[in-house]
């Protein structure tokens, strides 16, 4: 039907309307909603002719998507529709715009220089959420203000962030909380939950979230679950740490069935040679609990290589209790620097050593810590030291590339149906640093080495697991499949060249490949070429 037809002395945008809520009730009926050719019809936008991966894991179609007041109009045959703007799209393939749930780019997008986005757009990237690990601000309202002024080219869901909530309460206190406290750590929850957050992340591995026990964490949890929020979690431990990575699943388990919440295990992996292999024994707790009927996911980065920094990596969590620069007048404590020393062999070498760990930052951003030692003349441990004192001194970077992985656990992992895609990505600019190339390539790294040249998963599994599966598991509403009515974040990519150019000693290429990139129905890629477009909105949970 030409809906045009019957409002042939309206405005143009009365049409629209109609066609829009007929989309609408679509959308709600389920399926796609052109099923045969459609007629003059006349949209925004058409992409005709590409191959539609729609995000929901059934296998590609030719077809076309048309697109109407920043939405998604209607999808399939459109026949004879016509169009403001028609894309041939013809050998070339289109997806829903693709969902970071695990990003560090946040504090890179307030920047004037990296607000368009462009290494998240260049991934086919649409949508990120903020304040993963447990860290961020714990003050969402003002992040929304300074993400919205003036504007960030991408979306971005917000997390609260456990470990700045404790902070904020306890400081860097290694006790439990009082009632009292926990009652403050609720509110400060509650109070971001109200504020449209997407639910509670963690960082067990770090301090202070290290210093809570898991029945903190389950009362935090109780609270976002009451928003239909979820629970990401950093786990407590990836190696042998603490309480291993099988304890550290278990537990995200835990919190989940004490709860009610939906759980996951945020950029999974068996991190050093002492828990290779353990990723068959994380599926089975896993596939156990779900069979139980609990929500419980994961997501992973496709690389190797972790980042963190030394203290992250290296320094006990007992060594960073107390107030600011603890750590340093331990450093000066003969006792306590002779303990603080063999704790750091100890994690050195969970970490397969100082030859596999690359700094990031300052003056010897991208060479590993085995290279500095050596050139120094000293040991790795005492150069780590020394390298944390010259960072305070504002001598340079601290943090770590940490090569630690193994590609069976890897691939293992990624074949999962409940594991989703993310890039624990932070962006820089050129000749500041040298970070980890997961910011720049990390979704379009999971299609060309895992789905093409390595067959891992299949394009619609991969696609799914960046898409409808998370908007899915986040309650992100109308976003992450190709059907009429959903909002019109849609990438068209020509996947013969969609690949990621950034490398460990070269980290800061851009994707390539993405021709046409669309966020909330409005260009941010236009024939290749960045638009500059600030079009990303802060997202809401629905209630």
């Amino acid at each position: 039907m030409n809906y045009n037809m019957l409002f042939p002395t309206a405005p143009r945008h009365a049409a629209r309307a109609l066609r829009m809520l007929i989309a609408a009730a679509a959308l709600l009926t389920g399926g796609w909603w052109t099923a045969g050719p459609v007629d003059a019809q006349s949209y925004d936008l058409i992409i005709r002719g590409g191959t539609l991966v729609d995000g929901s894991g059934s296998p590609g179609r030719v077809g076309d998507v048309a697109i109407d007041g920043g939405r998604i109009a209607a999808v399939g045959d459109l026949g004879g529709a016509t169009a403001d703007r028609v894309i041939d799209a013809a050998g070339r393939h289109v997806f829903p715009g693709f969902i970071d749930t695990h990003s560090h780019a946040m504090p890179a997008l307030l920047r004037d220089e990296l607000r368009t986005a462009q290494p998240l757009l260049a991934q086919g990237i649409t949508t990120i959420f903020a304040n993963p690990d447990g860290g961020g601000t714990v003050d969402l309202a003002d992040q929304r203000a300074r993400i919205l002024d003036p504007g960030v080219g991408v979306n971005v869901g917000q997390f609260v962030g456990h470990g700045s909530v404790r902070r904020a309460v306890l400081g860097m206190q290694a006790r439990e909380a009082t009632p009292e406290e926990l009652d403050r750590m609720r509110s400060i929850v509650r109070g971001g939950m109200d504020g449209g957050a997407f639910g509670l992340s963690s960082g067990l591995y770090y301090s202070p979230g290290s210093y809570a026990p898991t029945g903190e964490v389950v009362e935090l949890a109780k609270v976002a679950a009451g928003y239909g929020g979820v629970y990401q979690g950093h786990i407590r431990d990836e190696s042998d740490y603490s309480i291993g990575l099988l304890g550290a699943v278990d537990e995200v388990i835990e919190i989940s069935r004490g709860s009610g919440i939906t759980g996951v295990v945020t950029h999974i992996k068996a991190l050093g040679p002492r828990v290779w292999g353990e990723s068959a024994e994380v599926v089975r707790l896993i596939e156990a609990a779900r069979a139980e009927g609990l929500a419980v996911y994961a997501d992973q980065y496709p690389y190797e290589a972790s980042g963190t920094s030394i203290v992250g990596a290296l320094v006990p969590r007992w060594a960073l209790a107390g107030d600011d620069g603890a750590l340093y007048a331990r450093m000066e404590n003969a006792g306590e620097r002779a303990r603080l020393v063999a704790d750091m062999w100890e994690n050195l070498d969970r970490r397969g050593g100082a030859d596999r760990l690359m700094l990031q930052g300052g003056p010897h951003g991208g060479r590993t810590l085995q290279d500095v030692a050596d050139e120094r003349g000293m040991d790795a441990v005492e150069t780590g030291l020394a390298l944390l004192v010259e960072a305070r001194e504002g001598g340079g970077g601290t943090g770590l590339t940490s090569f630690n992985m193994n590609d069976e656990d890897i691939a293992r992992f990624m074949s999962q149906p409940w594991m989703m895609t993310s890039s624990d990505g932070s962006l820089w600019v050129p000749g500041e640093g040298h970070p980890h190339p997961r910011g720049f390539g990390a979704f379009p790294r999971r299609i060309r080495k895992y789905v093409r040249e390595e067959g891992v998963t299949t394009l619609e599994q991969a696609i799914h697991a960046m898409t409808a599966l998370p908007a899915r598991v986040y309650g992100i509403e109308g976003r992450g499949v190709l059907e009429a009515g959903t909002v019109a974040d849609v990438i068209v990519v020509d996947l013969e060249r969609f690949r990621d150019t950034a490398e460990y000693d070269d980290p800061h290429g851009l994707a390539e490949g993405v021709e046409y990139l669309l966020v909330n129905g409005t260009f941010a890629i236009d024939e290749g070429r960045f638009t500059d477009a600030l079009a990303g909105k802060v997202l809401v949970k629905a209630r």
